[in-house]
């Protein structure tokens, strides 16, 4: 890429990262950990392969790509959380902490690319 080319969000790449989200009911269907070990093994893996991709990967923009792929995720979970336990996560449910769920999502999606970056400029590659 020429210093005159404008670097682009990867939207596939984006969507693909933050399917990771699928872990969540994956694991819990198939009767995979429970409780605190299941969680932290989840977002240990998910961080394992943003960080991975994007640092390891020639992706232009990496804090900002991995941001979204948060963002993206934290939707995608609320969705599914809609799709298993319906609206409000059933009588009495939480709804109002997707705002910030989501928040919080973006904001592990910005550390990583932090890390990513810092992979990155290890790397001689940063972009």
């Amino acid at each position: 890429m020429t210093s005159q080319e404008p670097e682009h969000i990867q939207w596939p790449l984006i969507g693909g990262l933050a399917s990771m989200a699928l872990l969540w009911p994956l694991t819990a269907l198939t009767g995979v950990g429970s409780g605190a070990p299941r969680a932290l093994t989840i977002v240990g893996i998910t961080a394992a392969v943003w960080i991975g991709v994007v640092g390891f990967g020639r992706v232009s923009r990496p804090v900002l790509t991995l941001t979204l792929t948060g963002l993206a995720f934290g939707v995608l979970t609320f969705l599914l959380s809609l799709l298993f336990s319906g609206v409000g996560g059933g009588p009495g449910g939480a709804s109002w902490t997707a705002l910030p769920a989501l928040a919080m999502d973006a904001f592990w999606g910005f550390l990583a690319g932090l890390v990513a970056l810092g992979v990155q400029r290890a790397r001689g590659n940063a972009r």
